[in-house]
């Protein structure tokens, strides 16, 4: 090949990375700075591992089954319907073997999130972690089909927490359900949980949610977990994952134990997510469940329409369809 051809399909080589790079991070979150732009290619266009860094930070948690060398493996092929059976895993580290040592956070060591590709089925459960590093639970879904589970831990000596994703099975016929329209306000055994606020793409989201029961505010909330509430939102068609805590905490003497849990959320871009919320009244923990829109607003109860919030529309692939049934805690 001459020398005019080659520097001709180099050059289209750089132009289609190029172009990857920037669909990319339209999909994960806001673009970089330009800056770290500049800094991602040195003098052969080359990307640097800075550049590299940056981009693996940009992606939301729970869509990598590794990060910083740690590795979630599932040991259990398949998740059981109908009657429970053992579900098990490994957390692998950096040096290959499973880890066994964990720093405790709102009074568990690892928490798991289990919930069909359609984010029907959702379940906060918590295994017990074996000597040799193997996590076991007894478990089982409600349907076939494909689910998502997520470890949430942090181990011990880091100083910041990890989500690890993985898909796991279910046999059967798959019947995907359609996503639920977003809304302020959903019931759960009698309950009434009401949505305020908004999901702002690309920044910090201050949402609140207030439990009543028969018509009457709820201000006898009881501590789950170390707080008066738990709040998973997960990102419609490929299930990032987000886990928010609330504002203070029981019994710190400023926090009220409801009707209002107050949560802050970043949510990385524009489009629907569904937000489960874990609370404990009566001794029994309830999930509630909402569908919420980033980039677009739903009228608050009794109030007239907002104008929808300017924002590009992410282009992350359409889902199949959604639905929720029923919840577990352990």
């Amino acid at each position: 090949m001459n020398t005019p051809v080659k520097l001709g399909a180099f050059g289209v080589g750089l132009a289609v990375v190029f172009t990857a790079a920037l669909g990319l991070g339209r999909i994960v979150g806001p673009t970089a700075a330009p800056a770290a732009t500049t800094a991602a290619h040195n003098q052969h266009g080359e990307p640097t591992a800075a550049a590299a860094g940056a981009v693996a930070a940009a992606v939301p948690a729970g869509l990598q089954v590794t990060q910083d060398g740690y590795r979630l493996q599932p040991i259990s092929p398949t998740l059981a319907v109908g009657d429970a059976t053992p579900f098990t895993f490994r957390i692998l580290g950096p040096d290959d073997r499973p880890v066994t040592d964990y720093t405790t956070s709102h009074d568990k060591d690892l928490h798991l999130i289990v919930v069909r590709r359609d984010l029907s089925g959702f379940q906060h459960v918590h295994p017990e972690l074996a000597g040799d590093g193997t996590w076991s639970i007894p478990l089982a879904v409600a349907a076939p089909g494909q689910y998502r589970v997520f470890a949430d831990f942090q181990p011990a000596g880091r100083t910041d927490g990890l989500t690890l994703g993985a898909d796991v099975p279910a046999p059967g016929d798959y019947q995907p359900r359609p996503l639920p329209a977003a809304e302020r306000s959903t019931t759960v055994d009698g309950y009434t949980v009401t949505l305020t606020g908004d999901l702002v793409p690309g920044g910090s989201s201050r949402l609140a949610l207030s439990v009543s029961k028969d018509g009457a505010p709820v201000t006898d909330l009881q501590p789950y977990l170390g707080a008066y509430g738990h709040l998973v939102a997960l990102r419609d068609a490929d299930l990032a994952y987000l886990h928010v805590h609330p504002d203070g905490a029981p019994g710190d003497g400023t926090t009220a134990a409801g009707p209002d849990i107050v949560f802050h959320a970043d949510v990385p871009s524009t489009g629907a997510y569904r937000l489960y919320l874990d609370f404990k009244h009566g001794d029994t923990v309830r999930t509630a469940e909402f569908t919420a829109t980033a980039g677009s607003v739903v009228p608050q109860t009794g109030a007239p329409a907002a104008s929808p919030a300017p924002a590009t529309p992410s282009p992350a692939p359409s889902g199949s369809g959604h639905g929720a049934d029923g919840h577990t805690h352990g």
